[in-house]
């Protein structure tokens, strides 16, 4: 019953003793004022009003809210803010939950104003002792910066604690200890051929697809076969939801005949809505080959985890399967982001730096409408001849 009456909102009632119109919220009684007066219908639409828009908690006076406290109630928008168009986290969920940890694990009971430059100073060095790399530490950084100026702007702090952290400057290339990062190099040739052969047919498609297309892995791993036009001599796939799509920017991969040729044993008599690359299909077809070589008296292999393959690959798993046929194949582990660089290598090669920046899906805001017809164009040709 608590359950169900949790989400109505508290009714103003009368003190009758005092005639003061009060209103109970989590607990607290606030008295607004005489029950008759037009004033205190206002100011309890207005406690009302700001109690929702807080989560439903009473506002902390800023002195004393801790960093705990801030951090629980961002947490609260980021749950609702940072989500696709379908209601899946985005990856800065994961990023800005990172980023916060080492806040409240070393100032959680802290008083919020009370956290400086300096206290910034202490997490951030955590995260360099740990390995972690300058940009990867910054951009951490950044994301701390980032929460105090939520509570900046719902008044849960003085915007001069928010503006105290601004003077703490960003660590800069060979002028700390933070990890330097070499940079994102292509995969070499070899490497790809000698993971293509420890890896399931599915994660064998994705890699090559990678290289004619140039998208990303995350791009690939939820196409149905509804999502091709198959019309045109080059298949298009217009993606609803990609990186940039919150910006309003279009994003769409081009399928030539190479590409075309790898899909085709993934779209024939398979539903229009199920996924092409499945890692349950993967692992059933790789358990229905081991039946071939295993003795008649041989004991089902034990279960070791509780672990449930879903139907699609996420963008983690498929890393994971990559880099898990490196190690069998005894080589460098390298990550499916880099094949994106292969691709570009490529294009940029043959068509130019414009083509490999259309067809690897970069946005410019700056290019028009009728620019953007004429890349079309432009992509198709190169799709053609590459893909």
């Amino acid at each position: 019953m608590h359950a169900e009456t949790s989400h109505l909102t508290p009714k103003l009632r009368l003190h009758k003793s005092t005639q003061q119109g009060y209103v109970v919220l989590n607990g607290r009684y606030i008295y607004l004022g005489r029950y008759d007066h037009p004033a205190t219908a206002e100011r309890y639409h207005r406690v009302i009003a700001e109690w929702i828009a807080n989560h439903r908690q009473l506002p902390v006076e800023a002195e004393d809210i801790s960093i705990t406290e801030i951090v629980a109630q961002y947490w609260n928008h980021v749950v609702i803010y940072y989500v696709d168009p379908r209601g899946l986290p985005t990856s800065s969920r994961e990023n800005i939950r990172r980023a916060l940890k080492p806040v409240n694990a070393l100032y959680g009971s802290a008083r919020a104003v009370a956290f400086g430059p300096k206290s910034l100073r202490a997490v951030r060095q955590t995260w360099i002792d740990a390995g972690l790399a300058r940009k990867t530490v910054n951009s951490y950084t950044a994301e701390v910066k980032r929460l105090f100026k939520w509570a900046a702007s719902h008044e849960l702090i003085p915007v001069t604690a928010y503006q105290a952290l601004h003077t703490l400057d960003g660590l800069k290339r060979g002028r700390s200890e933070a990890r330097e990062t070499a940079p994102v190099l292509s995969v070499p040739p070899a490497d790809i051929a000698a993971v293509l052969p420890n890896v399931s047919r599915q994660v064998q498609a994705l890699i090559q697809l990678q290289i004619l297309t140039g998208a990303r892995s995350g791009e690939l791993l939820t196409l149905r076969p509804l999502d091709f036009d198959t019309s045109g001599a080059v298949w298009l796939v217009r993606l609803a939801h990609h990186k940039t799509s919150y910006r309003g920017h279009d994003r769409i991969l081009y399928f030539g005949p190479r590409a075309q040729r790898v899909l085709k044993e993934f779209l024939n008599d398979r539903p229009v809505h199920d996924f092409l690359f499945s890692p349950r299909e993967a692992e059933s077809e790789r358990y229905t080959k081991s039946l071939t070589h295993r003795r008649p008296d041989q004991l089902p292999n034990v279960r070791r985890t509780s672990r449930v393959l879903g139907e699609v690959y996420t963008v983690n798993s498929y890393r994971r399967a990559v880099q898990y046929g490196c190690m069998k194949a005894k080589i460098p582990v390298w990550n499916p982001h880099r094949l994106r660089h292969n691709a570009a290598t490529i294009v940029r090669r043959e068509y130019g730096l414009e083509a490999a920046q259309l067809i690897l899906g970069h946005a410019r805001a700056d290019v028009t409408q009728v620019y953007a017809e004429v890349n079309h164009v432009k992509a198709i040709e190169v799709a053609k001849s590459i893909g």
